[in-house]
């Protein structure tokens, strides 16, 4: 549907679709989504007449020179002149492809990505059952099955899946055995920890590894391009303190 399809006049005034869709932008998604229905679009139309009946009124009343609007307006007006001025400022500062290179050469150990595996686990409260389930996945139960029927994690649900994890968020003994295990083998022997006892298997396992420029340039591009705007701020800041007297009490 065109934006510029009217919907309703009101003495004169077109109310289009494009008035309809800028005002449920400005209520969120979340309370939009109740005027996306026929009824719903019927009373967003109703909301945008009644707007347009007020401010015609209010035009009419001569609010404009009522004292108290005058004071809003010029908080309103103070307010956009400051946002506009820092706009301005901020757009003087640029990031190009060899600036956003050269900082990630030189500072290539804030983009490394630490060792993480990705494992199940089955926890039961004995060692002895432990190892029974261990015969039983060494005999061909499938894990995540085992998981279900066994385990007393509320990851028994997933089929025991922890997702994934680096080194130092598991309970010391489990995250020892975790990381030297080969991806896809299975605990030779439970794993006691306070929680009890776990057979863990290794699903995956990423190293650590530096990431490529290419993965965070974006990120980086849009860190030196905050700086140089806090910059370019702070700068304008203090050039102006020689213009205007500050006096802080």
């Amino acid at each position: 549907m065109s934006e510029n399809k009217v919907l309703a006049t009101v003495n004169g005034k077109e109310i289009t679709k494009a008035d309809a869709d800028l005002l449920l932008q400005s209520i969120g998604p979340q309370r939009a989504m109740q005027f996306y229905s026929e009824e719903g679009q019927k009373q967003l139309l109703n909301e945008l007449i009644n707007q347009e009946l007020i401010y015609l009124d209010a035009v009419d009343s001569k609010i404009e020179e009522d004292a108290e609007f005058k004071k809003e307006m010029e908080i309103v007006k103070t307010n956009v002149i400051k946002q506009f001025a820092i706009t301005k400022i901020l757009k003087g500062a640029s990031v190009n492809d060899d600036e956003a290179k050269s900082f990630y050469d030189e500072n290539k150990d804030m983009f490394k990505q630490v060792e993480t595996v990705q494992a199940s686990h089955i926890l039961v409260d004995s060692e002895d059952k432990a190892k029974d389930i261990i015969k039983e996945l060494n005999d061909g139960l499938e894990f995540g099955e085992g998981a279900k029927k066994y385990s007393s994690c509320p990851s028994n649900q997933r089929g025991g899946d922890l997702g994934s994890f680096s080194r130092g968020q598991m309970v010391p003994e489990f995250d020892q055995a975790v990381f030297e295990m080969e991806v896809g083998s299975i605990t030779n022997e439970p794993i006691k920890t306070q929680f009890g006892y776990h057979v863990i298997k290794l699903v995956e396992k990423t190293p650590e590894r530096v990431q490529d420029f290419s993965e965070v340039k974006d990120n980086v591009t849009n860190q030196l391009l905050a700086k140089k705007q806090g910059d370019l701020y702070m700068e304008k800041a203090e050039e102006l303190k020689g213009k205007y007297p500050v006096e802080i009490k």
